[in-house]
């Protein structure tokens, strides 16, 4: 992630090299998944990608309407996008995800349709559709706000059902709120990999790591001057220096609980009930009583008969992953998340 296409040809070729020579990667023995822009997905690159071993390409393209991209602030024409997954089709890498945005401003359901009829002329083995996030202290966060909270959850939400529509009828497969595969294309990620249980351990400044016993980052910004400020040190750090976290925190039974079923329940397949009472001796329903009961109650909880033993959202739950995934919050989270100061 973080656009690593951003690098030289050259420059990842090192890349490559470190993971394997340094680190131990046999590159071509696991999943090794690549995000890109249109810009940066020229052919020297992507060549060096597949000749490493490279199992998955996502390209964010965001929206195939010129209008629509600089509106998301994406400075690509849709003639750059075409030509962009040209190479990347002709690179053979296995799977190509296609990232879209729904909520842009001024987007239509027609032009929202455009998109994604222009996505599935390429036939991409996945597409994650992704509401537009306006983040404070970003030129977006910046911009008047052209909706009220309830017309932009309104409008989001028809775009949203409208898209997932689409792609069902067109043979997809529903993962989760974001995710959609193309029915017959391989798997993009290890099968055997459970990130509730196994955890996972990112390298490098922006990288977000969790294990069992913590949950923790480097810093995080938006102002370039701020974000300048976490590369150089991050750069500067000492080996010794990695041996810590500055960010984040430790998880307790009850914040080991909460990931597990936040982690599981906004998949689509959601969670079986069996392994969270094997791995802490209660139900999620003896933990989390209201949570549940109010979920229920929205109608966004499956009854279990298609799935005996699990634990799912309906589709209507699944389109307010967003709303669901903070409703778990614990109190101490959301008071943290209330004192962090935005940089």
């Amino acid at each position: 992630g973080g656009t690593p296409t951003f690098l030289t040809a050259a420059e990842l070729s090192r890349l490559c090299d470190i993971a394997e020579h340094t680190m131990g990667a046999d590159l071509r023995a696991v999943p090794l998944s690549v995000e890109a822009s249109p810009a940066t997905a020229t052919a020297d690159r992507l060549s060096v990608l597949a000749e490493r071993g490279t199992t998955r390409l996502s390209l964010g393209v965001q929206s195939f309407v010129d209008a629509e991209a600089r509106s998301a602030v994406r400075p690509q024409k849709r003639a750059e996008v075409e030509a962009a997954l040209g190479r990347i089709r002709d690179a053979a890498i296995p799977v190509l995800n296609i990232d879209l945005i729904y909520g842009i401003d001024g987007q239509s359901e027609d032009t929202w349709r455009a998109s994604l009829e222009a996505a599935l002329a390429w036939r991409p083995e996945e597409l994650y559709l992704y509401p537009l996030y306006v983040r404070p202290l970003t030129g977006l966060g910046r911009l008047p706000e052209p909706l009220s909270d309830a017309a932009w959850d309104s409008r989001r939400l028809a775009l949203y059902r409208y898209g997932r529509d689409l792609l069902l009828d067109a043979g997809y497969t529903q993962v989760s709120m974001r995710m959609f595969r193309r029915s017959g294309a391989p798997e993009s990620s290890a099968g055997d990999h459970a990130c509730q249980t196994d955890g996972m351990v990112g390298l490098g400044c922006g990288a977000r790591s969790y294990t069992p016993d913590l949950h923790y980052s480097f810093d995080y910004a938006v102002d370039m001057r701020r974000i300048r400020t976490i590369v150089d040190d991050y750069v500067e750090r000492t080996g010794a220096d990695f041996a810590r976290a500055d960010h984040g925190r430790r998880m307790d039974g009850d914040e080991a609980r909460r990931r597990h079923l936040l982690q599981s329940l906004l998949q689509a397949e959601g969670m079986p009930v069996a392994a969270y009472t094997a791995r802490f001796g209660t139900g999620p329903w003896d933990d989390f009583p209201a949570e549940l009961a109010e979920f229920a109650a929205r109608g966004w909880l499956a009854d279990d008969t298609a799935a005996p033993g699990a634990l799912r959202l309906t589709p209507e739950g699944l389109a307010h992953s967003d709303a669901v995934g903070p409703a778990l919050f614990s109190p101490a989270v959301r008071a943290a998340m209330a004192a962090y100061e935005r940089k």
